[in-house]
C-alpha cells in the first residue's frame, strides 16, 4: 500500500504543488460516493485557472493606466487647469467637497491633472474635512456620516452557507440515493403485501437511518465550516498606525476612512487607496496589482498609493482617499473566483486509502449480493418454487441489494479525508488558543514532521523588550541601565558631544516620541529604536525640540541587507550633517575619526580602533546587541538626489542593548533536541552576541559550529555538506543566507524545515521552508503573508506547542454471507455502525489534544511511512480480535445464550450487532494512544470525546430496546447486555497486550 500511495498520491507537497500534480490524484479517485463532500476542502482548479486569467486581465488594464500616468508626468506641469467637477448635493450637505467616485478616479487613473485641479494633496485633505497633520476628528456622528458617504474598508465576502446547504450536499451521496430508492420500493412492496404499518417498517427504518446519517454528517460539516470562518476572521485582524485627533494611535484597517492619515513603513501592506503626504525613500511593490516586479518610487511627484501593494523600502504618511470595494484591490478581489487552499499531503494520501478501500468494498459488495441472491435462488429451486415469486421474496432480494449497497457505504470511507480536515481544523482552533494562528491547513500536519527549526533571535528566543544598558562615548564605558546612571554619563562628557549624540539618536531613527491621549510621552517604533529613544530621553533630551533644530533632507531606512541607517540634516547657517548607525563593525569601518574625551574629532588610530573593537567584543560576550553611532559634516552642501556618504564618518559612540532570553526557551530547546529536532539560530547580530545568546538558550553546544553569513557564502558545496550538520548558529546573516541555508537543508539533507521570521526580508526563507512561522507582534504584513503559521506571542515555546500538534464490518458481513447465507447486520445497522466508525469516531479522535509525550518521539520526516508499523500492529490486532468474537458468536452464539424458538435468529443477530458496536466504542478509547497502555489519562479533558462515547451508548440502547421494528433488533436481557458489553470491553486488554509487541516505528 505504501508504494502505491507514494507512487500515485505522494507527489503533493505541503505547499506550492503544481496544478498537474493536484489534478493527477483526482483522476485516480475512481470510487467517489459524494464528490461535493469528498473534495470540499481541496483546491478548485478550474476556478483557480479562471481567477488567474481574470487577474492577468485586470493587471494589464492597471499597468496601462500606470504607464499612461507616467507619460503624463512629462507634460502636465505648467498647464493651466480648469476643473469642471461639480460636488454632488448629498456630499455637499454632509460637509464634504469631493465624492467617492471622484477620489477613486484620481488614484485609480493616476490622474495628476485632476489632483492638481483639486488643489493637490492638501486640497483633497481640505475637501475631505481632515488635516494632514492632525488627522480625522473622531466625533461619532461625523464618523457615521463619513461612512455613509464614502463606505467602509471591507471587501465583499462570500455568504456563510446555511446548515441546509450541507444537508443538501450530504443527500447527494450516490449510495444513499440508491438506498433511498430501495427504501421507497420496500415501502411500496411491503405496504402492498403486509399492509400499514407492518409492511412499512423496513422501508421507514432505512429512511430514518439515511436521515440520521445525513443530519449528523451535515451538522459535523456545518460546524467545521463555522470554525474555518472564525479562523478566517482571525487571519484578517490587521492593525495600522494612524493619526487621529492629533494623536498617533493603532486601529484596525477595517476602521479606516477617507481622510485618515496612515503611517506606513517597510513591510506594511497598503490598506487602502491613498495619496502620499510626506516620507522618505518610499518604494512600493505593485506586483500584486500590475504584475510588474520593479518597485515604484512614490513621492510628491508620483503620489498615488494603491491598496494591496506593499512597502518595499522607506516610510511615509498617506492620506486615505478610497476604501473597501471602491479600491483597486477591492475591485480585483471582486472579480476573482475563490480557488481555495491546496489540499494537504495527508488529505491526498487519505483519499488514496479511501479509493483503495472503496474498490475492495465494491468487489465485496458485488460478491455479497451474488452469494445472498444465490442462496435465495437455490432455496427456491429446492422448494420447487423458482417460477413463483412472492412479495416477501422481492423484499428479501431488495434487502440483499440494500445490504450490498450499504457495504459500499460502509466500505468507502468518504469521511476519512474529511476526518483529517476536521482534525486539522480542531488543531487550528486549539493552536489559536495557544497563540498560534494557522494560515494554511497543511501547516498543522507539516509541523509534526519538522526535523529542523531555523529560528531568528530577536523576539523569538528573546523577549524583544530592549534597553540600552551600556555605552561607550568619548572612550568612557558606562553602565546606563537606569536614568541616574544615564544622567551621570552627561557629566563625564562635553556638552558638545551630548548635543551631537542626541542629534543622532532623535533624528537618525525610524521611531517617534509622541504625546498620547493621556498626555504622556509614548515611544513608537521597533524595539531597537525604542531602546535608543529611551536612552536619549534618559540623557535629558527633548525629542521635539531636537527635531525642530534641524531639517530632515534625506533618509535611508535600515534594512537587513545594508545593516545600517542614514540621514542628512540641514542645520541653521546652511550646515549639513550626515548621521549613520547600524552594525558596529560595519559603521566602525566607515569611520576615520573618533570623538575624544574633550569632544574633539581625532584620527582613528590603531590604539583607538583596538579599544573600540575590544569594547564591541566585550559587550557582545555579555549577550548585548551592539550599535555604533557616527556622524560627519558635509562641507559642500547636499541635494536630495545625492547618496548619503558611506565613509568618512566620526565615531560618536557604541551602545550595548540588552534583550533578555525568554523564560522557558532553554527548556523548549531541550524538548526539541530530545524529540530529534535540531534548532539552529539565524541572526543578523554580531557573532559573539549570537554565540552568547545561543549558549544561554541551549542551542550552541560544545561540538556545534557558529559561522558568519559572509563566510557561509564563500563555502563550496562539498564544504557546506560537511559544515551544515554541525552548524548551530549563523550570525551577520543576510536574507539570502537564510534562504540558501533552508534550501540546502531541504534539498541536500532532505530535512523538513520550519523557519521563523518577522521582517520583509524574511519572506524568501519563510516561503522556501516547509513551514514558515511569522512573528505576529513584531512581524510585518509581508512576512505574515509568506508564513503558514503566525506566532501571536512571538514566543519560541509556542513553536514547540505547534510541533505537538476502518472497516471490519465489511469482512463480518461478507464472511457471514458466504458461510451461512445470511448477513447478520442489516442495512440500517450497517449505517449506524458506519456513523459510529466514520463520522462520530473521526469527531471523537480528531479532537484529542496533543500531549507532552509527543515531543519525546522523533519527527516522522519527509519520507516516513503513511501507516506506521505501530499502526499496522494495532489495526491487525484489533481486527483479528473482533473477527474472532463475531465468528464465535455467529457459530456458537445460540448455544452460549441458550437461544431457541422462532425468534432465536433475530436475537442472535441483535447480540452480534450489539457486541460489534461495543467493540467499536471501546476501540475508540484504546485508539486514543498508539503505544501507551494507559488510555484513560486526560480523557475527561476532551469533552467532545466523552460526549460522542456517551451519546453512542445511549443511542445504541434506544436502537436495541425500542426501535426493533425499524432496526431489525429485539430487546436483550440484562445478561445479554452484560455479555455484549463484556465482549466489547475485552478489546481493551487485547489492545494493551498488542501494544506490548515490539515493532519498528
Amino acid at each position: 500500500m505504501e508504494s502505491y500511495l507514494n507512487e500515485n498520491f505522494g507527489g503533493v507537497k505541503s505547499k506550492h504543488s503544481s496544478d498537474e500534480v493536484l489534478q493527477r490524484w483526482r483522476k485516480l479517485c475512481g470510487v467517489v460516493k459524494n464528490p461535493k463532500r469528498r473534495f470540499r476542502f481541496t483546491a478548485n482548479l478550474s476556478k483557480r485557472s479562471e481567477a488567474r486569467a481574470m487577474k492577468r486581465s485586470n493587471q494589464e488594464k492597471l499597468r496601462v493606466a500606470v504607464l499612461v500616468s507616467k507619460a503624463a508626468l512629462q507634460f502636465i506641469h505648467g498647464i493651466t487647469l480648469h476643473s469642471e467637477y461639480t460636488v454632488p448635493a448629498e456630499v455637499k450637505a454632509s460637509g464634504f467637497e469631493i465624492c467617492a467616485e471622484e477620489l477613486s478616479s484620481i488614484v485609480e487613473g493616476h490622474d495628476l491633472k485632476k489632483l492638481k485641479a483639486h488643489g493637490g494633496v492638501a486640497g483633497v485633505a481640505d475637501k475631505l474635512s481632515t488635516s494632514t497633520n492632525d488627522g480625522l476628528i473622531t466625533q461619532e456622528d461625523r464618523i457615521t456620516v463619513r461612512q455613509q458617504i464614502y463606505g467602509i474598508n471591507k471587501f465583499a465576502e462570500s455568504q456563510v452557507r446555511s446548515f441546509w446547504v450541507f444537508v443538501w450536499e450530504a443527500l447527494q451521496d450516490m449510495t444513499l440515493i440508491i438506498l433511498a430508492v430501495c427504501a421507497l420500493v420496500s415501502l411500496i412492496v411491503g405496504i402492498a403485501t403486509e399492509g400499514w404499518p407492518k409492511g412499512a417498517h423496513d422501508g421507514l427504518g432505512i429512511v430514518a437511518s439515511i436521515l440520521l446519517v445525513v443530519f449528523v454528517t451535515a451538522t459535523s460539516d456545518y460546524r467545521q465550516s463555522l470554525q474555518f470562518k472564525d479562523l478566517d476572521k482571525e487571519k484578517k485582524k490587521i492593525s495600522i498606525q494612524v493619526t487621529r485627533d492629533g494623536f498617533r494611535q493603532k486601529i484596525s484597517i477595517y476602521d479606516l476612512l477617507p481622510g485618515d492619515v496612515v503611517h506606513l513603513a517597510i513591510g506594511d501592506q497598503v490598506p487602502t487607496d491613498g495619496l502620499f503626504v510626506s516620507g522618505f525613500s518610499l518604494l512600493i511593490n505593485e506586483s500584486s496589482l500590475t504584475g510588474e516586479s520593479e518597485p515604484v518610487a512614490v513621492s510628491t511627484e508620483n503620489p498615488f498609493l494603491l491598496s494591496g501593494t506593499k512597502v518595499q523600502d522607506g516610510s511615509c504618511k498617506m492620506l486615505v482617499t478610497t476604501v473597501g470595494m471602491r479600491t483597486q484591490w477591492g475591485k480585483l478581489m471582486a472579480t476573482l473566483s475563490e480557488g481555495g487552499d491546496d489540499e494537504t499531503p495527508l488529505q491526498v494520501k487519505l483519499n488514496g486509502v479511501a479509493t483503495i478501500i472503496g474498490k475492495i468494498g465494491l468487489f465485496f459488495a458485488v460478491v455479497t449480493f451474488a452469494v445472498l441472491s444465490e442462496g435465495l435462488i437455490r432455496r427456491k429451486f429446492r422448494d420447487g418454487s423458482y417460477f413463483s415469486w412472492s412479495g416477501d421474496d422481492a423484499l428479501e432480494l431488495l434487502e440483499f441489494f440494500a445490504i450490498a449497497v450499504t457495504i459500499v457505504v460502509v466500505a468507502v470511507p468518504e469521511g476519512l479525508p474529511l476526518a483529517v480536515t476536521l482534525s486539522l481544523a480542531f488543531a487550528m482552533k486549539k493552536m489559536m488558543n495557544d497563540k498560534a494562528l494557522v494560515r494554511h491547513l497543511a501547516a498543522c500536519e507539516t509541523m509534526g514532521s519538522a526535523t529542523t527549526i531555523c529560528s531568528d533571535k530577536t523576539g523569538t528566543l528573546t523577549t524583544n523588550h530592549m534597553t540600552v544598558v551600556k555605552a561607550c562615548v568619548c572612550g568612557n564605558i558606562k553602565e546606563v541601565s537606569n536614568s541616574k546612571e544615564a544622567i551621570s554619563i552627561c557629566s563625564d562628557i562635553p556638552d558638545s558631544v551630548v548635543k551631537i549624540l542626541l542629534q543622532s539618536i532623535f533624528n537618525n531613527t525610524g521611531g517617534e516620541v509622541v504625546t498620547n491621549q493621556d498626555g504622556k510621552l509614548e515611544i513608537l517604533g521597533t524595539p531597537t529604536e525604542t531602546a535608543l529613544l529611551e536612552f536619549g530621553l534618559s540623557l535629558g533630551g527633548n525629542f521635539q525640540v531636537v527635531r525642530e533644530e534641524s531639517s530632515l533632507i534625506k533618509v535611508e531606512p535600515f534594512n537587513s541587507l545594508k545593516k545600517r541607517m542614514g540621514v542628512v540634516l540641514q542645520l541653521p547657517g546652511g550646515i549639513y550633517h550626515a548621521h549613520t548607525k547600524g552594525a558596529s563593525e560595519i559603521i566602525l569601518a566607515a569611520c576615520d575619526k573618533v570623538l575624544d574625551s574633550t569632544g574633539n574629532a581625532v584620527p582613528l588610530d590603531e590604539a583607538a580602533v583596538s579599544h573600540l573593537k575590544g569594547t564591541i567584543e566585550s559587550f557582545a560576550n555579555e549577550a548585548l546587541r551592539t550599535l555604533c553611532l557616527a556622524y560627519m559634516e558635509i562641507e559642500n552642501g547636499f541635494s536630495v538626489g545625492e547618496q548619503i556618504p558611506l565613509s568618512g564618518y566620526t565615531c560618536i559612540g557604541i551602545v550595548g542593548i540588552k534583550d533578555p532570553v525568554r523564560p522557558g526557551v532553554k527548556e523548549s530547546v531541550a524538548i526539541c533536541r530530545n524529540a530529534g529536532i535540531t534548532v539552529r539560530m539565524v541572526t543578523g547580530d554580531n557573532i559573539n552576541t549570537a554565540k552568547a545568546i545561543a549558549r544561554e538558550c541551549g542551542i550552541l553546544t560544545d561540538d556545534g559550529l557558529a559561522i558568519e553569513g559572509p563566510e557561509f557564502r564563500t563555502k563550496s558545496l562539498e564544504e557546506l555538506n560537511a559544515l551544515i550538520p554541525k552548524l548551530q548558529v549563523m550570525a551577520r546573516s543576510s536574507p539570502l543566507d537564510k534562504h540558501n541555508l533552508v534550501k540546502h537543508l531541504r534539498t541536500t539533507f532532505d530535512e523538513v524545515v520550519a523557519v521563523t521570521g518577522d521582517g520583509t526580508n524574511d519572506a524568501p526563507a519563510l516561503h522556501e521552508a516547509d513551514i514558515g512561522l511569522a512573528m505576529g507582534i513584531a512581524g510585518t504584513e509581508v512576512a505574515k503573508e509568506s508564513a503558514d503559521v503566525i506566532i501571536l506571542d512571538d514566543n519560541f515555546s509556542t513553536i514547540v506547542t505547534v510541533g505537538k500538534w476502518d472497516d471490519l464490518s465489511l469482512i463480518v458481513n461478507f464472511s457471514s454471507a458466504c458461510l451461512t447465507g445470511n448477513a447478520p447486520l442489516t442495512a440500517v445497522q450497517l449505517l449506524w455502525v458506519n456513523m459510529i466508525m466514520d463520522t462520530l469516531g473521526a469527531l471523537a479522535l480528531a479532537t484529542e489534544p496533543p500531549n507532552n509525550d509527543l515531543m519525546k518521539r522523533a519527527p516522522v520526516g519527509r519520507k516516513g511511512n503513511f501507516i506506521s508499523n505501530v499502526m499496522w500492529r494495532n489495526i491487525l490486532g484489533q481486527a483479528l480480535y473482533q473477527f474472532v468474537v463475531i465468528w464465535y458468536l455467529q457459530t456458537e452464539g445460540k448455544g452460549l445464550f441458550r437461544l431457541e424458538g422462532p425468534n432465536s435468529d433475530a436475537t442472535l443477530n441483535t447480540l452480534l450487532f450489539n457486541s460489534f458496536v461495543f467493540c467499536q466504542v471501546f476501540n475508540e478509547i484504546s485508539s486514543r494512544e498508539m503505544e501507551k497502555i494507559n488510555v484513560f489519562e486526560g480523557i475527561l479533558e476532551n469533552c467532545v470525546f466523552v460526549a460522542v462515547i456517551v451519546s453512542t451508548v445511549i443511542l445504541q440502547f434506544i436502537i436495541v430496546q425500542f426501535l426493533g421494528d425499524f432496526a431489525n433488533t429485539t430487546p436483550l436481557t440484562f445478561m445479554q447486555w452484560f455479555t455484549s458489553i463484556f465482549f466489547g470491553f475485552l478489546s481493551m486488554p487485547i489492545a494493551a497486550a498488542v501494544k506490548l509487541i515490539p515493532v519498528d516505528a
